[in-house]
């Protein structure tokens, strides 16, 4: 390890203390380092809570044998949910048999549309999870979804009322350790230890990637802050999973709070675009590099990875890579976007799909219209113009050549899946939207310049902090004359 910064010793002093601590760890800062510098400064007994198991088991050989590492699932397997262990291995099933076993039998009609019995099985299950991720005690009508097309809210409250018993007798179904109709999953397990209300015994825990921890979690952890020392690390600028139930619990936690701010990843002016983003999203920290760690920001021709914003920007990326007869790899491969260019080519010949996000609309037709006319649909519109460009076959196709990683000669990812990885050469994809300027003509005291969102600019800073060496700013070279203009 690095002779420790003084960041890392000041922590270190106050953990010795005994104060509840949240860390802010910015990106590259060194904070598997400095908890393990806190943990060898004690012979108090710890855990380690990580966020999947590859973390967990690279944490273990870092840390001292004081500390056990391990994820909360399987804090959670070790105590209660071994005990369903017969049911975790039952074979996979589609949910419309699920449901129908549940006895969903029939679609139904709500407002204009039929809403069929595999969506109503799928959408009971989503429950279910949504269920799982929260704090709550008790299943709720604010845990079923949202169905796409389903806007009056009316409507909306007659598709809960219908959900919710199919998904309470599911949850019921769930409690039976022998057999049972619906598959077990892992976060059933850490949904039912979390109502039991346990005591983890330990003196101190330590809670990685906090930012990114589900209520249910964070319920769990702040409880055991009467007996045992707490310290939550992680990055509140890094909290880009709020779509599926996570969210920032740092900046909220009662403690003492402080910074790593020194990024051994990089040198300064990586640092620099880093900051541009942490100023935006209105961070807690600025990051400084290292000087000697040498980093460029300029023009890349052949990166190792190129990151964009969304699945469709990456499999437009693919394609046109593809195309120029490279070997491409995708992270975590093309199943979302396999999965989609089939429902399109249903949607196309003139088939209903069973696509959730698509499941409502009745031809493709009606698909364009509702990505063109209907805000709501905007976030559709990239994968409506690729399948208008390309047609869904030439996309099936393109995932079928997809190569693995070790193989490759470039690595296309979204930002959301890059996290925890760096490269040492990286250029940010063209899909990142810059914001629209004041219409001229317009009455400026009416219309303001359209703002970078937060969640926008937490998703640029993780971007662009993926980069050791050489960053090309690509879709995200605007903020850098933005910027300019600014200061000029």
């Amino acid at each position: 390890m690095h002779t420790p910064t003084h960041e890392q010793i000041h922590a270190a002093d106050i953990f010795r203390s005994g104060h509840h601590l949240a860390l802010q760890a910015g990106a590259g800062t060194g904070k598997t380092s400095t908890l393990c510098l806190l943990a060898a400064g004690t012979s108090r007994r710890g855990r380690y809570l990580a966020f999947n198991k590859d973390i967990a088991c690279d944490a273990a050989a870092r840390f001292p044998s004081t500390v056990q590492c391990r994820t909360a699932h399987a804090t959670a397997f070790a105590a209660l949910g071994h005990r369903y262990a017969g049911r975790l291995n039952s074979p996979r099933q589609p949910a419309w048999r699920t449901g129908q076993a549940l006895g969903i039998l029939h679609s139904v009609r709500i407002g204009d549309h039929e809403i069929s019995q595999r969506t109503l099985s799928h959408n009971a299950l989503r429950t279910l999870t949504r269920f799982c991720h929260s704090a709550d005690g008790a299943l709720a009508r604010h845990h079923v979804p949202r169905l796409r097309g389903l806007d009056l809210s009316a409507d909306r409250q007659q598709f809960a009322d219908f959900v919710l018993p199919f998904a309470a007798k599911a949850w019921a179904d769930l409690q039976r350790p022998d057999h049972g109709i619906v598959r077990f999953e892992h976060d059933h397990y850490l949904k039912m230890w979390a109502l039991t209300e346990p005591k983890i015994e330990a003196d101190f825990l330590f809670l990685d990637e906090a930012q990114d921890t589900n209520p249910v979690l964070e319920q769990v952890f702040t409880a055991q802050r009467e007996h045992a020392q707490l310290v939550m690390v992680g990055d509140s600028a890094q909290a880009i999973y709020g779509w599926r139930g996570a969210k920032d619990v740092m900046t909220g936690f009662d403690a003492e709070q402080l910074t790593l701010t020194r990024s051994f990843r990089f040198g300064p002016q990586i640092a620099e675009e880093a900051n541009r983003w942490l100023a935006l999203a209105d961070a807690p920290i600025r990051l400084k590099g290292t000087t000697s760690i040498p980093t460029e920001v300029g023009d890349v021709d052949h990166p190792d990875a190129v990151l964009c914003r969304t699945n469709i920007g990456a499999m437009t990326e693919v394609m046109r890579l593809l195309g120029q007869g490279h070997r491409v790899a995708l992270t975590r491969g093309g199943q979302q976007l396999a999965a989609l260019a089939l429902a399109a080519r249903d949607l196309k010949e003139g088939r209903r799909t069973h696509h959730p996000e698509l499941v409502l609309f009745p031809s493709w037709g009606d698909l364009q219209d509702y990505t063109t006319y209907d805000p709501a649909g905007r976030d559709l519109q990239p994968f409506v113009d690729l399948v208008d460009t390309h047609g869904p076959d030439a996309i099936l196709t393109a995932v079928s050549e997809l190569t693995d990683e070790t193989h490759a000669d470039i690595t296309i990812s979204t930002a959301h899946k890059a996290k925890g990885r760096e490269w040492p050469t990286v250029k940010i994809g063209n899909d990142f939207p810059q914001p629209r300027d004041a219409d001229p003509g317009a009455n400026t005291a009416d219309q303001a310049p359209e703002k970078v969102s937060d969640a926008d600019a937490r998703l640029a800073y993780v971007a662009v902090t993926r980069a050791r060496h050489r960053l090309d700013l690509g879709g995200l070279a605007w903020s850098a004359s933005t910027q300019q203009t600014a200061n000029g």
